[in-house]
């Protein structure tokens, strides 16, 4: 049974959690409807987010303790708060974000997409995949009109032709190619960018709650090893959780890894994402780039599943 969605402060008893929601969450959802957080001993509420920058903003106004989130947003907000931990991923996928186009705006394949409108989240993930992506099909951001939306306003966006094209997260991407119908396309995606979904909390809540900590981890790893053995269960939690048809369900299984890990490519990705974000004007100069690699915190995961933790700090 689904736990309630808890709306209290991050004082409550437990632990507290912003959550995005989206296939990126699989592993929280499984651990939720079969009831792991409970029987490992952890009270855990959840509120939910439409994006990890969403879910920081309520952890860094104190209403969680914890908040899932893509690694550029621990990757950013590393500049300002040097206490930000993001302690394992959820999720890692080079499919998570998608570039969506109209075919009534000209747009077949990625060249086609030169001097476009592209909508996409200013200063997330999304734009930072979106920049790599052009790179790829020699294209460049100087010469394409980025044009800023939060997500809840991509769909629409799309359909009244404010944009040509959308550069943007699941399952946004594919609400916007169910809302197009033959008017859509799907540009192809090479692995010029993979995601890691994960867990950030602060140095903090790591002192006073490494017990309940663990104690969440353990229960995602049961949640992992579930979907590993279940897979077509693990398609009807997403299927009822976020509304999807079994193909689009079995498509996000088929693009997630939903294993629980704190890999060396993270560090390797937040290393480029810093240069990007002070590149883009995102984030002021670092004075100490090295500091960077003290935001990722693998011990607690290392505890429970040693040959999880690649990272090297």
């Amino acid at each position: 049974m689904l736990l309630a969605t808890g709306s209290g402060s991050a004082a409550a008893a437990g632990l507290s959690v912003a959550l995005a929601e989206g296939p990126v969450s699989l592993v929280f959802y499984v651990a939720q409807a079969n009831g792991y957080f409970d029987s490992e001993g952890v009270a855990v509420t959840t509120r939910s987010c439409s994006s990890g920058r969403d879910c920081y903003r309520l952890m860094a106004d104190g209403s969680v303790q914890l908040a899932t989130a893509a690694e550029l947003v621990a990757t950013i907000n590393s500049f300002t708060r040097p206490d930000l931990a993001f302690i394992a991923s959820i999720s890692s996928s080079a499919n998570q974000i998608k570039v969506v186009a109209r075919r009534s705006a000209g747009v077949s394949a990625p060249a086609s997409l030169a001097g476009k409108r592209i909508g996409t989240v200013v200063g997330s993930s999304a734009e930072y995949f979106l920049d790599s992506w052009l790179l790829f099909h020699n294209l460049s951001a100087r010469n394409q009109t980025i044009v800023p939306l939060t997500p809840d306003k991509m769909v629409r966006a799309l359909q009244q032709g404010d944009i040509d094209a959308a550069a943007i997260w699941e399952p946004v991407a594919t609400n916007a190619l169910v809302a197009l119908g033959a008017d859509g396309v799907l540009l192809p995606a090479p692995r010029v960018y993979t995601q890691h979904f994960g867990l950030l909390t602060t140095r903090a809540m790591l002192d006073a709650q490494q017990a309940d900590l663990l104690k969440l981890l353990q229960a995602l790893l049961r949640a992992e090893r579930w979907i590993a053995e279940q897979p077509v269960k693990a398609q009807q939690v997403l299927m009822a959780r976020l509304g999807l048809s079994q193909a689009v369900a079995e498509a996000h299984l088929r693009e997630h890894d939903f294993r629980i890990r704190m890999d060396q490519s993270l560090s390797n990705t937040m290393d480029s994402q810093a240069r990007w974000a002070v590149r883009e004007g995102h984030v002021p100069p670092r004075s100490k780039p090295e500091d960077l690699l003290s935001v990722t915190e693998p011990a607690l995961l290392r505890k429970l599943a040693p040959n999880a933790v690649t990272i090297v700090r």
